[in-house]
């Protein structure tokens, strides 16, 4: 039986070393694919760290080889299925799982931008529960869709309804969780609007921010220039890097959470020149201990959080909004153009069937049935697209009236300090 914080000795202490990285495993097109993936298991095994969550790993095959090589120190382990490549998402972890479960985005990427590939792939948030020294660790990891441009990012509005969709993923499946813990590649800078959402409404403290000890790059970067598999160009507008890798935590009140180190990666392998991949890997350092509720300056769900909050849900809602207006324009074009190849198939049939020129309805009839088909699976996608927004947008207006009912109610009273708040912490980035 999992005892409750408040049951907890007044000198309990737990340590949980944590490693995350975009593993960039993607078969035939990833630079020194299997080298890397053998120098990745050579250094979990040496390290041994409570839990391994990996993204980008679209080969089973090399999943299975890092399980058995990892089978001494991780004896459990998971792998992720989504999509039709897969999610790439697994986990290796020296602690015995309890639960797992997967929630599927609702939207990700369109199907005909086959070069960028991510609808394909079925991204997805996977959960494990954890039992250690009687507290319940829910551990999710991710990978939310790729930007691409920023620029022209068309993505934008599908990225920050997986936000929302992981934001209250974490929200219903870790009410009785005592440590929260979530690692992934979410494609998002700290101050992107998904990223914001995702950290008000969760109440995700970021490990870098946090950290009493940091090694790695300026900033926290996790792509780097100095790293030789990242494409100069898609860094360009960054003269040092991004940060688009995340360790994020909390718990809950009774417990005082703080990330004591947080190593990255700096373009190359921890003990070896090549680099295990084109992100940087993070190594977190996490200690949870006792710390009884006490009086706290600044608390959780104070005026100035629920004023964060309901602006940066308002911001959302209308990002979601522009996304189905634009989902909209393309169902009404897609739908004249089916109708257009309906209309055009017709014509061809009664020329075919008549004594018009056989000829010519025999060469225009494989291009108007291509534009119906085609025509008809793209309405049919912006169909479902609109539908998705129209309910993630509902959400949203939904958490946001009850965060202006709640607003309305005045301060509330001083709560327990929220978890991982203490001296050492590091400052909100500027």
């Amino acid at each position: 039986m999992v005892a409750s914080p408040g049951a907890m000795k007044p000198n309990f202490s737990l340590r949980l070393r944590v490693f995350n990285l975009n593993c960039w495993d993607i078969p035939y097109l990833s630079k020194h694919r299997a080298d890397r993936i053998k120098r990745l298991g050579d250094f979990l095994n040496m390290e041994s760290f409570d839990l391994a969550l990996l993204e980008e790993v679209w080969s089973e095959q090399d999943f299975q080889g890092l399980r058995q090589k990892l089978a001494v120190p991780y004896p459990a382990a998971h792998y992720f299925r989504s999509g039709i490549i897969g999610s790439g998402l697994c986990v290796f972890s020296k602690h015995p799982i309890q639960e797992i479960s997967q929630h599927v985005y609702t939207l990700n990427g369109y199907p005909y931008m086959i070069h960028h590939s991510d609808w394909f792939c079925g991204k997805a948030v996977g959960l494990l529960v954890l039992h250690l020294s009687g507290l319940v660790l829910n551990v999710y990891v991710t990978h939310l869709h790729a930007e691409y441009s920023r620029q022209k990012d068309v993505y934008l509005t599908h990225r920050v309804a997986q936000a929302w969709e992981l934001a209250q993923f974490i929200h219903h499946t870790s009410k009785k969780a005592d440590v929260v813990l979530l690692c992934g590649d979410l494609n998002m800078h700290p101050k992107d609007l998904g990223c914001r959402l995702l950290k008000e409404y969760t109440g995700l403290l970021d490990a870098y921010l946090k950290a009493q000890d940091f090694q790695g790059p300026e900033d926290g970067y996790t792509m780097v220039k100095q790293n030789c598999y990242v494409r100069q160009q898609d860094l360009s507008p960054f003269p040092f890097g991004i940060r688009i890798d995340y360790v994020l935590y909390k718990a809950v009140p009774g417990l005082y959470i703080s990330c004591k180190t947080l190593k990255t990666t700096t373009g190359h392998h921890p003990h070896h020149g090549t680099p295990l991949s084109d992100h940087e890997a993070l190594m977190a350092t996490l200690c949870v201990r006792h710390g009884p509720p006490q009086q706290s300056p600044s608390p959780p769900h104070g005026p100035v959080e629920k004023s964060l909050l309901t602006r940066v849900l308002r911001e959302a809602r209308m990002e979601l909004g522009l996304g189905i207006a634009r989902a909209r324009w393309w169902t009404t074009f897609a739908g004249y153009a089916t109708g257009l190849g309906l209309l055009a198939l017709v014509l061809l049939c009664v020329l075919a069937v008549g004594e018009g020129p056989s000829e010519v309805a025999m060469l225009l009839w494989s291009p108007s049935v291509g534009l119906a088909l085609g025509a008809g699976a793209v309405f049919l996608f912006h169909m479902h697209e609109t539908k998705g927004l129209c309910s993630i947008q509902a959400e949203l207006q939904h958490a946001l009236e009850k965060a202006k009912e709640t607003q309305d109610l005045g301060p509330e009273p001083q709560l327990a300090p929220l978890p991982g708040q203490q001296e050492g912490d590091r400052d909100e980035e500027q």
